[in-house]
């Protein structure tokens, strides 16, 4: 019999501070990493990098079947497909836009399941997404929620952006995300919700360390030490 594989999904929608809390949790724990949203970002890129068009669903999907993906263990890691590297271009926002809109597929949804699956291996996995405590690891031994206000989420990514020396308008980033949030809260499969035994936090008005302690006790709490 095979021994069990602890599991953590961290969800939420973007600009919660979840990609974060997700690095830092694996870190402490010293577990695995799935990012999830990357993976539909990756396929975003190189769908348009291979003129396949969104609404051509069985290309989108043979691409997504037979890309090779790697992820860097370092924040904000190197992101290749296919032997070539993307980090920068995995995380444009229009990237991700286009990402929120490949992720409504049913089918590739599908037939990128598996292949998040095969990320849970000892000592224990740390998951990142919308649906991994929903969908994808909906037995995961503790299911985290991250929230905050579509306002504060625009700050954020506005400072990030900034930072980065990326010029952007902090009005059409708070439109993008109200219309990503509805278009991903109303879309048929594997629409973006807390699982119902998800233990929700509301980071509006937190720091990250304040929000990493908030999980740590409930990992300490769930995640028995022997695991």
């Amino acid at each position: 019999m095979s021994k069990h594989v602890p599991v953590i999904t961290i969800d939420g929608p973007s600009g919660t501070g979840k990609g974060t809390i997700t690095q830092l949790l694996a870190q402490h724990l010293g577990w695995h990493l799935l990012d999830s949203g990357a993976l539909y970002r990756v396929v975003a890129v190189g769908i348009e990098k291979n003129n396949i068009l969104i609404n051509e669903i069985n290309k989108v999907c043979e691409f997504a079947g037979a890309m090779e993906v790697a992820f860097g263990t370092e924040f904000e890691g190197s992101i290749t497909l296919n032997g070539n590297e993307i980090s920068h271009l995995a995380r444009l926002e229009e990237t991700a836009e286009k990402a929120s809109k490949v992720a409504a597929i049913g089918e590739l949804r599908a037939v990128l399941l598996q292949r998040q699956r095969d990320f849970c291996r000892p000592p224990g996995l740390v998951a990142d997404g919308r649906d991994m405590g929903t969908v994808v690891f909906p037995s995961a031994d503790l299911k985290i929620y991250l929230t905050a206000s579509a306002e504060e989420r625009a700050q954020r990514r506005y400072k990030q952006l900034i930072n980065k020396g990326v010029g952007v308008n902090l009005r059409d980033l708070l439109q993008d995300i109200a219309s990503r949030d509805e278009r991903d809260a109303n879309r048929q499969v594997s629409p973006l919700r807390p699982a119902d035994d998800a233990v929700v936090i509301d980071t509006t008005s937190l720091t990250i360390d304040q929000v990493l302690e908030k999980v740590l006790i409930k990992v300490e709490d769930t995640v028995t030490p022997d695991q």
